[in-house]
């Protein structure tokens, strides 16, 4: 057995996510794509009919009310990837995941807030050339993830 498995872990989630469709087709390929947990921060949104296999039953599920609760309360040793269109961003394709992360997504119409953008240990962005819907944006980095590359 690789031990380096053992030692992984991923979570994601939304950051004042607009509507509650996004939020449960991304819990659902959270579930199909290996995701240790999922979360909210700000809008809650418990069940959703898109969420076909029901993941927030299969995974722990965690909300936040804000981001600083959210930043309190990261698992010891977790880097935050923060993923936003920005120019300081680096590119999905390149980028080696960390062993432990959470991979925070904001809504499509106004992205990660500063003190996110702030406060993330990575930013990643992917070729396009407007923003994805977030359950799309977050299907991708989670694809990624799967790939054989390289953790930090």
């Amino acid at each position: 057995m690789n031990n380096n498995f053992i030692n992984e872990f991923f979570g994601i989630g939304i950051l004042n996510g607009k509507t509650p469709e996004n939020l449960g087709v991304l819990w659902r390929s959270a579930q199909n794509l290996g995701a240790s947990f999922i979360f909210s921060i700000g809008n809650r949104y418990a069940k959703q009919a898109c969420d076909t296999h029901d993941a927030v039953k299969s995974m722990p599920y965690y909300h936040y009310n804000t981001f600083e609760d959210f930043f309190n309360n990261l698992p010891k040793g977790t880097r935050i990837v923060g993923v936003e269109l920005d120019e300081s961003a680096q590119d999905l394709e390149t980028f080696n995941h960390p062993r432990r992360c959470v991979y925070l997504l904001g809504a499509e119409d106004h992205g990660l807030t500063k003190e996110a953008i702030e406060k993330s240990h990575f930013l990643v962005k992917f070729k396009s050339t407007l923003s994805l819907n977030v359950s799309v944006a977050g299907s991708i980095v989670m694809y990624d993830r799967q790939l054989s590359k390289p953790r930090s």
